[in-house]
């Protein structure tokens, strides 16, 4: 009884943790090929990413799509895996 407890709290708290938005348990995409984002000026920019870095202590992204890079804030950024 005392084991089937256990692996009932481990269940609830696995649900309660993915149950959260959009949250996955384990996010393991790292590879993206496209890329949108909107500049401050509402101009819209896409095309093929070259790299991105998420840096730990903000929200902010660094994008770079055909040799241009881009620091925006992870609201205006879309990344894409085909």
């Amino acid at each position: 009884m005392k084991k089937f407890l256990i692996v009932l709290a481990c269940v609830a708290m696995c649900l309660g943790l993915t149950s959260c938005g959009n949250m996955q348990l384990l996010d393991t995409t790292y590879s993206f090929e496209r890329v949108i984002i909107t500049l401050p000026d509402r101009k819209v920019v896409e095309g093929k990413l070259d790299s991105w870095k998420d840096f730990e202590d903000g929200d902010q992204l660094q994008v770079k799509i055909d040799g241009k890079t881009y620091l925006v804030h992870s609201s205006n950024v879309v990344l894409i895996s085909e």
